[in-house]
């Protein structure tokens, strides 16, 4: 792990509460595509992020969902835009965690996310596409509204790239003109492959959703050897 120094190259809104960030190390550091970072706010405040770019780009992405004001994501966002206005820098840690792709295998790939749970997945399926994968590639990305989507014509073309992958996202309330899956994303699923038994599974989302998708995953044929999320560390 580097301690970091980076500049903030942008500042943006995916959606009314999603902020895309990128950042510019002041040094290259190598990672796996699935790995976190601590932002540094002191020495005793290091709040984790998935990255959500590819190891192979210059600038470090993070998408941060702040929906609360002064919440544990909002007093980052809020010391990245007081950075932005004075030109200093911000301090990274990285690479961190232990749920990154495992570019050895060749079994079927399951990315899973909820929520800005994205990021983690963004930064797997980019790569496998600059890599020109030909591995087997199912990405679920399931969110509460459709308005929670952001960046899906860009997801679904570098999805598209790839020559054996699916992208499909799944909207749990849907409004009358959302074309696609609706429900629960995990159970959106295990309603389309018939067993998990053959694949690698890559989770992302809130603690208790890892938790329940694990546990219905299991039951639908998955191998723990073969699933993968930070949060099984901590549920």
């Amino acid at each position: 792990m580097k301690t970091v120094s980076c500049q903030i190259q942008s500042l943006t809104s995916l959606t009314q509460h999603v902020y895309k960030v990128l950042l510019k190390p002041s040094e290259q550091v190598s990672f796996a595509p699935g790995q976190y970072l601590n932002f540094v706010m002191s020495d005793e405040d290091k709040r984790p992020f998935s990255i959500a770019s590819s190891p192979n780009s210059e600038l470090i992405e993070l998408q941060i969902g702040a929906f609360v004001a002064d919440s544990y994501p909002m007093q980052v966002i809020d010391r990245i835009k007081a950075c932005q206005e004075s030109g200093e820098p911000v301090t990274i840690e990285m690479p961190l965690g232990q749920a990154q792709l495992r570019e050895g295998s060749e079994r079927p790939l399951l990315l899973l996310a909820g929520g800005t749970g994205f990021s983690y997945i963004k930064s797997m399926f980019e790569y496998l596409a600059e890599q020109k994968s030909e591995r087997h590639i199912m990405v679920y990305w399931g969110v509460r509204e459709a308005s929670a989507c952001y960046e899906l014509e860009e997801t679904a073309e570098i999805i598209a790239s790839l020559p054996h992958a699916n992208f499909i996202p799944v909207v749990e309330n849907p409004t009358a003109d959302w074309q696609g899956k609706t429900g629960l994303v995990h159970q959106a699923v295990m309603h389309d492959i018939i067993s998990l038994e053959p694949y690698d599974i890559y989770l992302a989302g809130r603690f208790e959703m890892v938790g329940a998708v694990r546990s219905d995953f299991v039951e639908h044929g998955a191998l723990l050897e073969h699933m993968y999320a930070d949060a099984f560390a901590f549920i």
